[in-house]
């Protein structure tokens, strides 16, 4: 089995390290020629942006092609989901191949904007997520289909309005800095699109993809975002910040 993931705060990588297989982080194979990969079982992994995909991940589901005869397409969200993983099968559609099981897991919603790191940590119950987690795995291993439900209405409208929100090419505008910064350069590590520079300054581009992994890994916690509702940050327990930068870092 083989498992392709796009991680910034480790929720969907500790999913696709439950699912097990090769695991291989979508940011680091995305800009390759060859994305012709083979295998009897395939999963992708992402989480949820504004009720829809990171546009890599849609960049990655139409440049892919798979042989295998069970695909299977996970979404990990702040609970509202919305019709996300729906728009990734429909690209997987045009694109000559289509996921055969489509599943999503509540965990913790990295935004900042809906509510506070301590209040969703306070409500989320692990043994929720372990049944969860159980059920995925026991469908993936039963191979179970469901690719024919439908995305019900509310949940494309709710995609359709809230994916236009946030328009990521101004979102430079909304970080800032604090004295705590010491230039250490692990945001430029953990963001999967190259859009931090570090110099004298920290400079944020506009290839931002709206992970917010620079926000949640700063080991000073320097970092700050305009919709921030606590001093909190986020990486799930199970994943480090090695394995973060081993995913997504663009500097060679």
């Amino acid at each position: 089995m083989t498992i392709f993931y796009f991680t910034a705060t480790g929720n969907s990588l500790a999913v696709a390290k439950r699912i097990g297989g090769t695991l291989i982080p979508i940011p680091q194979i995305v800009d390759s020629g060859n994305l012709h990969y083979k295998d009897d079982v395939i999963g992708v992994v992402f989480p949820v942006y504004w009720a829809t995909a990171p546009d890599m991940v849609f960049k990655f589901i139409e440049k892919a092609r798979f042989e295998s005869e069970y695909l299977f397409l996970l979404a990990t969200s702040g609970g509202m989901p919305g019709a996300s993983l729906h728009a990734v099968q429909r690209l997987a559609k045009q694109n000559g191949y289509k996921f055969h099981y489509l599943n999503d897991i509540v965990m913790i919603d990295n935004t900042m904007s809906m509510a506070s790191i301590e209040s969703q940590v306070s409500k989320l119950s692990a043994e929720t997520f372990e049944a969860k987690i159980a059920l995925i795995q026991k469908d993936i291993a039963e191979r179970e289909k469901n690719s024919d439900k439908k995305a019900n209405v509310f949940s494309s409208v709710f995609t359709f309005v809230v994916s236009k929100i946030p328009n990521y090419e101004k979102w430079p505008q909304k970080f800032s800095l604090d004295s705590n910064c010491k230039r250490c350069k692990t945001c430029v590590k953990v963001c999967p699109a190259g859009n931090i520079e570090v110099n004298d300054k920290v400079n944020f581009s506009k290839r931002c993809t709206g992970c917010l992994a620079c926000f949640h890994n700063c080991p000073e916690k320097a970092i700050h975002f305009k919709w921030e509702r606590s001093a909190a940050r986020w990486r799930h327990p199970e994943v480090t910040l090695k394995e973060i930068i081993e995913a997504n870092n663009q500097t060679g």
